[in-house]
């Protein structure tokens, strides 16, 4: 009898792992195929461990004043997608998100129409890469640049504690491809600027150069028109604007080292005007907020010691502010060269100019 009960027993024990065995099998068998994820899983967008989307993991928690760009779920509280209202972060967001599949794959982003960049202005744009730009367009606008050094009401040359360093952020490209349409550099007055740059019939959209999913761009896509270009290493020869830019006397380099020759033009008339009109050096850290800092040595760079939000500079004048915002925009979009070169070589010129009316600066052409 008992010998009997374990043979029962045994079966059924078999019977339920050979059941169980065939479901699982079944539903992996059945589990949905996401398209693209291999893509997306080697991009910057799923890179849980950079600073973009690890930046808060000491919090816990993705700040509601970040969480649009950075977290999944505070994209589509932006996007209204939630329920909420759009066109604002209600709550903060969970960490190491990243810009998941849906953040751009939704009822919103599939019917958008309209950008509304930092400055208050909105663009038409009924193409897909429209869903790209409400990120990637900075944080600030030469617009508020504008409206700080009115308010701050002095000279030109006068610091000011109501004056502060305005950062457009970073990747701010679909701000720099519409130009003077999205106003997202700051803007001479009496001076033109370049509106968006359409490169040609087939190059339109942020993803036409772009992959959507590993945003990785295959140079063979360019062939075509610019033989010579085999890596993408080799769009930094390309050029097709006549004039020396940077004051460099080469009018044949690619324009890749024409914008980057006029950021270190920039700069340097900055450190200048800092020093002789203001009378307090400034220095500049690309990786360390605020980025501009009180030069205490005088050595032109930001020291160990001195990069720190303590030592910020503070001593902004309106002509300086406007150079270092311009600066920063430039510098902050790497693909600048390829997104408008004119706008962003305009914006940086009009700024040595304007800093030339009290330091010595050289004759640049203009595009």
């Amino acid at each position: 009898m008992m010998h009997t009960k374990r043979s029962l027993c045994l079966t059924a024990v078999f019977t339920v792992l050979v059941a169980v065995s065939f479901f699982a099998r079944t539903a992996e068998h059945k589990l949905p195929q996401i398209p693209f994820l291999e893509d997306w899983q080697s991009s910057p967008h799923a890179d849980f461990e950079a600073e973009p989307f690890a930046h808060w993991n000491d919090e816990g928690k993705v700040s509601k004043d970040c969480a649009g760009c950075h977290s999944t779920t505070g994209h589509l509280d932006f996007l209204g997608v939630d329920g909420s209202a759009a066109g604002s972060v209600e709550k903060d967001a969970p960490i190491e998100e990243g810009v998941a599949c849906v953040a751009c794959h939704n009822t919103a982003t599939l019917h958008k129409e309209a950008v509304l960049f930092p400055s208050g202005i909105e663009v038409e744009r009924f193409e897909p890469d429209a869903r790209c730009m409400d990120c990637h367009q900075g944080r600030s606008s030469g617009i508020a640049v504008d409206k700080m050094v009115q308010e701050a009401a002095v000279a030109d040359d006068a610091s000011s504690d109501k004056l502060k360093f305005l950062n457009i952020h970073y990747s701010a490209a679909g701000a720099t491809r519409f130009g003077a349409e999205a106003h997202g550099g700051y803007q001479y007055s009496g001076q033109k600027y370049a509106g968006f740059y359409f490169h040609d019939e087939v190059s339109t959209q942020c993803n036409d150069c772009h992959n959507s999913h590993t945003l990785k761009i295959d140079p063979r896509g360019c062939q075509d028109c610019h033989e010579s270009v085999v890596t993408k290493d080799d769009f930094a020869n390309i050029r097709d604007l006549k004039g020396d830019f940077d004051g460099d006397g080469n009018t044949e380099e690619g324009i890749k080292y024409e914008v980057q020759g006029l950021e270190e033009l920039l700069l340097t008339v900055m450190t200048r005007y800092s020093t002789d009109v203001v009378g307090s050096g400034i220095a500049y850290d690309e990786h360390t907020y605020p980025y501009f800092f009180n030069d205490l040595n005088a050595n032109g760079k930001v020291d160990e010691d001195e990069a720190n939000r303590k030592n910020g500079y503070s001593h902004w004048t309106p002509r300086l502010a406007k150079a270092a915002y311009n600066y920063q925009f430039a510098l902050k979009d790497h693909g600048a060269y390829m997104h408008n070169a004119s706008y962003v070589l305009q914006l940086m010129h009009d700024s040595v100019m304007d800093l030339g009316q009290k330091v010595t600066v050289p004759k640049l052409d203009r595009p």
